[in-house]
């Protein structure tokens, strides 16, 4: 079946005048309004042979500095007429002709739900919509409004009113789509409103900065002095409960809901609201109308109570790398169960319990790596449930000791990786001597240990055990003690190397990469060895000293880098003291008996600044190997 589109007719008013009669123009039977300015409007419209009273249009949103009135059910109009209050600046006027046709029978049937008008049974214009529907992460609440206009509809011009807002709101007001997400008359009808799926969370446009996350429903007519019908409370009632038990929202329940921005609530403030609130709650407006609004309470109490037990503000946390806790509220102390499968189907855990509420922890140390499906059911409640990635089980990798050979009393570092926080206990193997207790998150870790001074030469291990909950993991590193070696320092002119006790055998090399430039025998006899060796080229070096004893062989390494260039500096400016560095240095400036040093980190250009010029004075510059350039200036 095709409907007829609704056709609309958009008119700048002349606003010098105190009343002004529009010219006459096709029948209609909606009117709305867009001002600039702080003052009202009213209007009045022509019927057959009379006019009717005046109204004063009602104002619900602010966009780009005009008002833009809702849009009101007149029945059929032949002429309009216009005055304004205070200070208008310009005045639009929106008359739609919606005619009004049987709607189509099909409706959408969903449990718990009442029934509802899907668009194509009330004649959307899915031309018109201006974007594809957009949708929030979780439903929070719902918004209750009023349309405004005539509460003498028939059940058939509902669908009429319905399609008159939709073009208004996509046309007039520039919106992607109808403003509200559902829309009730009072005869109990409910129609799907903004596109995109009556049990999913589409982004409406129903009340700025506070569209995100919430349902907005609007009844069709006023409410200022008149209370909505029982046939409209009943189908609001049974739409709010179906659709805030699909998010789990408490309809008695506040929320929190920081603003996107409005005139009213500023962006970013944090405003309280009702699980079920009026326009007016957020945003400078009489909407829902007086009437609703005093039984928007009631309505909250009679929609918590439909049907049986519900679940509330399902959430999962995670406590640790390796606890998930489950919790919820329950509309009645009933028995749950929270259950626990992998991707497979499979149920890897399950916890229970009788009450008001759900809590239960769930220990995934053991859990392999996969996607998990959680679920909280309670009786014929509708289930929460969500997914998450598996934990990450505690293991211990990578474990290191450095350096690999030590003396005794000396400090080794353990480096390791923990895939979960835990508690990490290390003893020294063997003999099992307590060594150090901490409390580790994941990722690398490095525990510094001295090692005690009795130890007598030969191989340990620090072994790891790491525990959380009722997992717990080990791993050991190795490592060696020798007390044969007691000093090690390098030079670029060679290296001294001191023995407390005699080696077998000793050798030093000194490697580029990995090339040997050059390699000598140190003589393995208690005491210190100084080991010279040709001064090379400049640049980064690695000598390697290795040893033989009772104990085995190992090496031990230190870097060195060669570098006999002078940094350069270069004279900027001999009277102000600034000067060019080709290289990082320390300058000393001497003035006299005066000295100012200060570290430059990179080579870069510096000035010297003091009260009085110097007539004469002397610049070092020193790079990290000592190599010194030296300025003088005599005026």
């Amino acid at each position: 079946m095709a409907f007829a589109a609704p056709t609309m007719t958009v008119r700048d008013v002349p606003v010098h005048a105190a009343r002004t009669l529009a010219a006459a123009r096709p029948q209609f039977n909606l009117v709305a309004f867009h001002w600039r300015g702080a003052g009202g409007v009213e209007y009045r419209v022509r019927f057959a042979h009379r006019w009717g009273s005046w109204r004063a249009a009602d104002a619900d949103n602010l966009q780009r500095g005009w008002h833009l009135g809702g849009l009101d059910w007149v029945g059929r109009a032949t002429a309009l007429q216009t005055r304004t209050s205070g200070s208008v600046t310009q005045l639009r006027s929106y008359t739609i002709w919606s005619p009004v046709e049987r709607t189509l029978q099909r409706r959408l049937q969903l449990a718990n739900a009442p029934p509802i008008v899907p668009r194509l049974s009330w004649g959307a214009d899915e031309s018109i919509r201006r974007a594809p529907p957009r949708y929030a992460p979780k439903l929070q609440l719902a918004f209750v409004h009023h349309t405004d206009g005539s509460n003498d509809y028939t059940p058939a011009q509902s669908a009429a009113i319905v399609r008159g807002i939709e073009i208004y709101h996509v046309k007039g007001n520039g919106w992607d789509d109808i403003g509200y997400n559902f829309l009730v008359d009072k005869y109990g009808q409910v129609f799907e409103g903004r596109y995109g799926g009556v049990d999913r969370n589409v982004i409406g446009a129903h009340v700025e900065g506070f569209n995100t996350g919430s349902v907005g429903v609007a009844v069709l007519g006023t409410y200022t002095g008149t209370k909505i019908s029982a046939a409209a409370a009943k189908a609001l009632e049974q739409l709010l409960s179906w659709r805030l038990d699909l998010a789990h929202v408490d309809p008695l329940s506040t929320v929190t809901y920081r603003s996107g921005g409005n005139s009213r609530f500023p962006a970013g403030t944090p405003v309280t609201l009702r699980a079920i609130s009026g326009h007016r709650d957020a945003y400078f407006s009489d909407c829902p109308g007086n009437a609703l609004y005093a039984q928007l309470p009631a309505i909250a109490k009679a929609t918590a109570a439909l049907g049986g037990t519900k679940i509330y503000a399902p959430q999962m946390t995670k406590v640790d790398e390796t606890e998930v806790r489950f919790r919820a509220r329950l509309s009645t102390a009933s028995p749950w169960t929270v259950t626990i499968t992998d991707s497979s189907g499979t149920q890897v855990a399950q916890g229970t319990g009788t009450g008001p509420t759900v809590d239960w922890t769930w220990d995934s140390s053991l859990a392999p790596p996969d996607t998990y499906t959680w679920t909280i059911a309670s009786g014929t409640a509708r289930t929460a449930t969500g997914t998450l990635g598996a934990t990450a089980a505690l293991t211990l990798q990578k474990v290191v000791a450095a350096p690999a050979v030590v003396a005794p009393g000396g400090t080794l570092a353990v480096q390791y990786l923990l895939t979960a926080p835990a508690a990490v206990n290390a003893v020294l193997a063997p003999g099992g001597q307590a060594l150090a207790t901490v409390q580790k998150p994941a990722g690398t870790q490095t525990l510094q240990i001295a090692l005690p001074a009795t130890l007598t030469p030969g191989s340990y291990a620090v072994q790891l055990t790491a525990t959380s909950g009722s997992r717990a993991v080990t791993a050991s590193a190795p490592f060696v003690v020798d007390a044969s070696l007691s000093g090690f320092t390098v030079a670029s002119s060679g290296a001294t190397v001191t023995f407390a006790q005699a080696p077998a055998a000793a050798t030093l090399a000194l490697l580029r990469g990995s090339s040997i430039v050059w390699q000598g025998v140190v003589p393995p006899t208690v005491g210190m060895q100084v080991v010279p060796w040709p001064v090379p080229p400049e640049g980064a070096y690695t000598v390697a000293l290795t040893i033989t004893d009772d104990a085995g062989t190992f090496t031990t390494d230190a870097p060195l880098t060669i570098d006999t260039t002078p940094p350069k500096v270069t004279v900027l400016s001999y009277a102000n003291m600034r000067f060019r560095l080709s290289e990082p240095a320390t300058l000393t400036l001497v003035v006299g008996a005066s000295q100012f040093t200060r570290h430059v980190p990179k080579a870069t250009t510096t000035q010297f600044w003091l009260k009085a010029k110097p007539a004469a004075y002397t610049l070092l510059a020193v790079d990290a190997a000592g190599n010194t350039t030296r300025v003088r200036y005599r005026r």
